[in-house]
């Protein structure tokens, strides 16, 4: 195995916790680039995956700065030793990458690289990937190659076999963050989807009032312009109402900003729009809360957007409360209405109706618990807590 300063099980053990640890793609893409390049020694390391038009729908680099990737230009086209390892699927390890008959140059900026070790990642039968690493390091520091014998390659066959492994999990790994990111798409067209629809049944009544309040200051003009003329104030308001729901719905239905704006600024945004567009109150508090892991953080929101829809659309609720608090090194979330309730007793088809299952299942997938406390008459709590990173 190679003789580089992570060599060894431990490193192998610690590069693969690491790509398994993230969700997000190109997070995934850059772990296991640094991982390869690090653990077989290599002074760069690059990872491509294919898009259906000769080029690379993402491409990610380790070993090369950020001043020298700007300078390199456009992303590569799948052509050469790269359109190799994607069409035939088989390793490529050379002594020299410049002297092989499909070398095609590279741009000028581009770094000099002479050893060469690339596999395909792949996918069953589908190469979604290629990893290939070049310049062969023998000492710790980032020097250049130490020399060796004419006409072999700096990498070997342990080599080889060591980034062979890591590409089998890369594929795992790459495949499962590809599942995530359409699963949270799907989640997030689905959320958007039902909010469009409050918004639009909020706004639809806004108008409804503002067309009849505009005919009663129509047929009062004449007989009675003072009442006419408070009937117009009462237009312009209700437009004015109107014009703001509309402006919150173009707002809410952009992507959901948690990566960018955290839980707690996420959900006080959503909150504001939805206590605009109910005639319910709908208020937000946050004592002493913490960041944490991207996953809590998602199904918290989640509970919390499924715990609202069913106080505002099904409770006939005057107040909804939502809090998000610290709690040891996690964090609980209260959604509280003043609704109808119902009886725990029928949790069976009440959980069907009010989505509990689904909320149960957002909770301990990541380690949490949800509880619901109902009554009728007596309105619902719904409180989940997580236990943090």
């Amino acid at each position: 195995m190679s003789q580089g300063p992570r060599s060894g099980l431990a490193a192998v053990s610690s590069a693969l916790l690491a790509m398994s640890r993230h969700l997000e793609v190109r997070d995934v893409l850059k772990t296991i680039v640094a991982s390869a390049r690090e653990l077989l020694d290599a002074q760069y390391a690059a990872l491509g995956v294919p898009d259906d038009h000769g080029g690379f729908a993402q491409f990610v680099v380790d070993g090369v700065s950020d001043a020298q990737w700007k300078a390199i230009g456009p992303l590569p086209r799948q052509h050469g030793i790269l359109a190799a390892m994607l069409q035939e699927a088989r390793p490529e390890r050379l002594a020299d990458v410049r002297k092989d008959p499909r070398f095609e140059g590279w741009p000028s900026a581009h770094p000099d690289m002479s050893d060469f070790l690339g596999l395909p990642i792949r996918d069953g039968d589908e190469v979604i990937g290629a990893l290939f690493l070049a310049n062969k390091l023998r000492s710790v520091g980032g020097h250049p190659p130490c020399p060796k014998p004419e006409g072999s390659c700096g990498f070997t066959e342990e080599d080889e076999e060591l980034l062979s492994i890591l590409a089998q999990h890369a594929a795992i790994a790459l495949t499962n963050a590809r599942l995530y990111e359409r699963s949270r798409e799907l989640t997030i067209a689905e959320e958007r989807s039902r909010l469009a629809h409050e918004l639009h049944d909020a706004v639809s009544q806004k108008l409804f009032s503002l067309r009849l309040t505009a005919q009663a200051a129509a047929a009062l003009i004449d007989r009675d312009p003072a009442r006419a003329k408070g009937e117009l104030h009462q237009v312009a308001a209700l437009a004015a109402e109107a014009a703001d729901e509309l402006r919150a719905a173009v707002v809410e239905l952009r992507p959901a900003a948690l990566d960018e704006d955290g839980l707690i600024a996420t959900l006080r945004t959503q909150i504001q729009v939805l206590d605009r567009a109910h005639t319910a109150r709908v208020t937000f508090a946050s004592n002493g809360f913490r960041a944490l892991p991207a996953s809590q953080e998602e199904a918290l929101l989640r509970v919390a957007q499924e715990a609202l829809h069913n106080a505002l659309r099904h409770s006939g609720a005057e107040h909804v409360g939502v809090s998000v608090d610290r709690r040891g090194g996690g964090a609980v979330l209260r959604v509280s209405d003043d609704g109808s309730g119902f009886d725990p007793r029928s949790v069976r088809s009440a959980g069907r109706h009010l989505g509990l299952v689904s909320m149960r299942d957002r909770a301990s997938g990541v380690g949490g618990t949800l509880t619901v406390e109902s009554a009728p008459g007596k309105g619902t709590t719904v409180e989940m807590e997580v236990p943090g990173g």
